[in-house]
Order: structure tokens, then sequence, then C-alpha cells
């Protein structure tokens, strides 16, 4: 296992799951950060704008109709002054109002439709650009969070928006509307009784403004919550077989169980705060109902107002506060969205510690002279992992790399990648400092084989071709018969367009690495990194490859990371590390002879071999 990935692991603790990211933020509220979020709508805005204006201005005035057509139905058709009921006007007013309907009916079942096309796409975009992101950041970033935490990022969180971004912001926008409608329409008929109504909106605003900082932050957990769950729930999956051999079934479903109750303990928490807007919004329109009568009634008697017009308030009074009530759920929706795209920005706004500058350049096809330069490195500040690293590799070398285990030998070989930046010192291929050069034009030259080599779900076709995706079905074949793969792929049921599942589980961990071979052949790399590629294939196998290895490494600056001596003792030299430094370096006949580090180290596997 390699440095990194040592560093990388969570510990056995009931604390493992919390981390940095997963802390609360404490945020004031942030407009800002509103409207970075809504700017990705703005692609879409000549294509939204039509149609928000057309279908909310039909729907809105419907609305804000079809009470004034009650009103006069009711004043001049079935209570005229001086006269007996009109049937013919009531006929004319409900077939205008059954037509409003219909219009009103039009309007909204097209916004709907339209704007959630355009909403799924913000959503597309978004995650999208998320995921674009998470690719380009450093291994830093990965060591320091499950791969749980990081996914509950691009799913949750991104999925906690939809509602906003569909038809939360037109909703919004109406709601809106309608409400300056007819708080107008209201005073212009009779501002006496439009002002009496509307007293109680100020207090209900009062209470409901003390309750959001307390919803935001119970949402901000919530997310917290789910965050460590996922991890938990990817971790398990990955560790299942580790967890059935040695019974720990029960203690990993108990641990699983508090985070899980600990999950749904924040989310009633916060789904009660949020049903607190109804129940405010409820007693407040009551109180207003009171008054509208109360007060109304003695209109009436005062000659003021008609009972049309106090039928219409009526109307007119719950078309007020079925928006309001909308606004304050739109208000709980946004805290949701604002939990949520914290946490997503906070990623995309997170800087590689691994990043190309701003005038890189394109390295050319390189011919693989590699230079070390005094390379000082640490993971965590104040532990170097390499100390005074220097050592030159000409075009074509194969230099293996041997010590105890922590000693730093993927380390440097994740410096030649630059996976990670040296703290000191500089990385150099062909003479020029690989900080100066694109990333893509730098890993596109460089190819790797890990021991815990990746397979992707899909054909075997497909894993090999990874390694350049526009080769030939040939080109495909023909790396895979150089490192002897061929005739075990050519066994399986399908041959090269057999179906692997997810991690490779149901090829041998000979086969996963086989495939990798050719992955790393078919690439062609100026320089090749071998770090324990050989150390999950049997001896059988390892015999069979050990001629590929020599096709493989020819013309190729190559490096290996290893402890088998059949894989290294015909390095053109072998570097020893100890602790971060190089402790010897020569071939295997001279290592020996010194007597040194190595002797002890090829003494030591041939006593665990004879034992």
């Amino acid at each position: 296992m390699s440095e990194q990935q040592q560093k990388g692991q969570p510990r056995a603790s009931h604390e493992r799951f919390i981390y940095k990211d997963d802390d609360a933020i404490e945020k004031p509220f942030n407009w800002a950060q509103v409207t970075r979020l809504f700017s990705y709508m703005k692609p879409y805005r000549k294509q939204l704008l039509p149609v928000i204006i057309i279908t909310m201005v039909l729907g809105t005035l419907t609305r804000l109709a079809i009470p004034a057509l009650i009103i006069m139905a009711i004043d001049h058709a079935i209570q005229p002054k001086g006269a007996d009921p009109s049937y013919t006007k009531l006929y004319l007013y409900a077939g205008l109002m059954l037509t409003l309907y219909i219009i009103q009916w039009a309007a909204n079942t097209y916004r709907i439709k339209y704007t959630n096309m355009i909403g799924q796409q913000v959503i597309y975009d978004l995650r999208a650009d998320l995921f674009k992101h998470i690719q380009k950041l450093s291994f830093r970033f990965f060591d320091k969070r499950p791969a749980g935490s990081v996914l509950v990022r691009v799913t949750n969180d991104v999925n906690a928006l939809q509602d906003l971004f569909t038809n939360g912001v037109v909703n919004l926008l109406m709601d809106c509307i309608q409400l300056v409608g007819i708080v107008i329409i209201l005073l212009l008929w009779n501002w006496k009784l439009g002002l009496a109504i509307m007293i109680t909106v100020p207090l209900m605003f009062v209470v409901s403004t003390a309750l959001r900082r307390r919803i935001r932050f119970a949402w901000q957990d919530v997310r917290m919550k789910q965050s460590r769950i996922n991890a938990h729930l990817n971790e398990s999956i990955q560790g299942m077989r580790v967890t059935q051999a040695y019974t720990q079934e029960k203690a990993n479903f108990s641990f699983f169980t508090n985070i899980n109750s600990t999950n749904i303990k924040a989310w009633n928490k916060a789904s009660a705060m949020n049903q607190m807007f109804g129940p405010i919004i409820e007693v407040t329109s009551a109180v207003g109902t009171l008054i509208l009568f109360w007060y109304g009634a003695h209109l009436i008697q005062a000659d003021e107002i008609t009972v049309g017009v106090l039928v219409g308030f009526a109307n007119y009074i719950g078309n007020f506060w079925d928006p309001i009530n909308r606004l304050g759920q739109m208000y709980a929706q946004l805290l949701i969205a604002m939990a949520s795209s914290e946490r997503i920005f906070e990623f995309i706004d997170e800087k590689p510690t691994v990043g190309e500058q701003v005038d890189a350049i394109e390295l050319p096809r390189i011919r693989g002279d590699v230079n070390f330069d005094s390379i000082v490195f640490e993971y965590e500040k104040g532990r170097p992992a390499l100390r005074g690293i220097s050592l030159d590799v000409q075009a074509g070398q194969t230099i293996a790399l041997v010590g105890h285990t922590g000693s730093g030998k993927s380390t440097i070989m994740n410096l030649l990648c630059r996976f990670y930046d040296p703290v000191h010192g500089a990385v150099r291929i062909d003479g020029i400092d690989i900080r100066n050069v694109s990333i893509e034009s730098l890993r596109s030259q460089v190819g790797v084989v890990l021991q815990d080599t990746f397979i992707f779900s899909g054909t075997i076709r497909e894993n090999i071709r990874f390694g350049r995706l526009n080769a030939t079905d040939d080109e495909i074949v023909k790396a895979a018969t150089a490192v002897d793969a061929h005739d075990f792929i050519m066994s399986l049921p399908d041959g090269y367009d057999t179906e692997v599942q997810e991690r490779g589980n149901s090829l041998s961990m000979g086969q996963r690495q086989l495939l990798s071979f050719a992955r790393a052949l078919l690439a062609d790399p100026r320089v090749l990194i071998l770090d324990e590629a050989t150390a999950s294939i049997d001896t059988e196998t390892e015999l069979k490859i050990q001629e590929a290895l020599k096709k493989l490494l020819k013309g190729r600056t190559s490096f290996i990371v290893a402890h088998r001596l059949s894989t290294i003792r015909n390095a053109d030299r072998i570097v020893v590390l100890d602790h971060g430094q190089i402790v010897e370096q020569g071939s295997h006949d001279e290592l020996i002879r010194e007597q040194g580090t190595y002797n002890g180290l090829i003494e030591a596997q041939y006593r665990f071999l004879s034992a």
C-alpha cells in the first residue's frame, strides 16, 4: 500500500466520519451566493423570459380578474340596486369566469412544463460543473475525504435544488406580482377595510423572521448527517468482505443505526421548524378574516361598501394568504437550497493544491531523462516523507525503488506524475520543470500500473481502451497479446466483449493486473511506472509476463516499485530508500557485494520464502 493510501485510511473509531468538510458552515445568509446560484439560469434567459412573461401575466391577470367578476355578478346580476336579478348578466359573468379559468389553466400548464425542462437543464449544468471541478482537484483533497462524503455533494445536495430551479423562481415572481396586485385592488376599493385586514401582516413577518436562522442551520445539520451516512455506506460496501470475515456485522449495523438515528432526528427537527410557517400563516389568515367580516359588516351598515365588495374582499383575502403561505414555503425551500449550495460551492471554490500555471507550456514528446533535484516533501506539515532526494535517470533506463513500507517509494512516483508537488526542490523531465507544463501533456506521456488496479464496470475491451480512447480493436488485441492476457480473455464467455463488474470483482487479482498492463502498453507512455504492479500476481503468472515486461520496458524510462527479487534484479539501477532518503544505489550485484540495507532486504525475503 502506498504512503498516501495509508495516510488516507479512516480511523477505526466511531469518530472516523467526522471530517472537516462535514462541519456545519456557520455563515450568515448570503444573498451574493443566492445570486451566484441563480446565475446558472442566465444562459437560458432568452428562452425563459418570453415564456415567463406571457404565462405569468396571463395567469396573474386571470387570477386577479375572477374575484372582480364575482363582485360584478353579485352587485349587477344577483342583487342589483332597485332592479330584479338579471340571469342574462349572470350567464355572461359566469361565461367570462369560465373563459378566464381555462386561460389560467392553459397558461399554468405550459409554464410548469417549460420551466421544469429549463430547471432540469440548470441542474444538469450545475452537476456537470461540480463533477468536472472535482476531477481537477488534487490527491490531497481526496486524502482527507471519504468517497461517500464527495458523492453526497454531487447527488443529494444538487437534487435538493431541483424544486427551486424548476418552479420555485417563477412561482416566487408570480406570487409577488399577485400580492402587489391584490393590495392595490383592495386599497382602491376601500382603503379602510384594506388596511384593517393587512394589519396582521407585519406581525406575521416578525414572528417568521425569528425562525429563519434556526431553520437554516437545521438544514445544514441535515446535509452534514446525510454526508456521514453516505461515507459509511460507501466504506461498508467496499469493505463487506472484511466485515463478514471478522463477523463484525452487528457492530457495523449498530454504528450505522446510530448515525441513521442521528440523521432522522436532524431531519425531523428541520422539518418541524419548516412546518411552523404553515400555522403562522393560518392563524394570521384567521385573524384577518375575522377583521374582514367584523369591520366589513360595519361598513355595509354604513353603506360604504356593498355585499358584493365584501364577498370580493373575502375572495381576494383567500388569494392573498395563499401566496403568503407559498412565500413562506419558498423561503424554507430557499434555506434548504442555501444549505446545499454552500456545500456545493465549497467544493467548486476548492483550489487544487497541484495547479497549472497561467503560462503553462505543452510538454513536447519526451525522450525520458528524469531528474529529482533535492526533493523535500511532506503529507503533513512537519513530518517529511522525503528528505532531500536527488536522482538522475537517463532516457530508457529502468530504475527499481526498494525499501521498507513508508520509506517513500510511492511518494517519489506520485511526484513524478505530479499528483503532489514537492515542498522544496524540483522534478524535471528532459530538463523541463514539470510544474511549468500542462498537467494533461505530462500525464499523457506517463503510464502508471498500480498494485490495486482499478477495473471499471463495462467490457474488457473498454477497460483496455481506457489507456487510449481512439485505439482500434486490433491495437487492443495486440496490447493484450503482448502481456499474455489474450488467452485468458478469449476463454471468457464473450471474449473482449465480456462485461465485468465494478472493480472487476469477477476477475482474479492476476487477471486484473494483466488488464492493467495491457491498458498501460496501449497508452504507449514514454515514462512507465510499475508501483507494486506484480505484488498480486502468482508466481506462474509472473513468469509468463517477465518476457512481456522486457518488451514493455524496452525503449522507455521505467520506474519499478517492488519487493520481489525477480522483478527488480534486472533493473539498470536499484535505488534503496529508508525513511525518505536514498541510502544505497547500484546494480543488484553491486548492492549485494556492499552487504548493506539492500542485502538485508534480500536475505529477509529469502528467509520468508523458505519458512
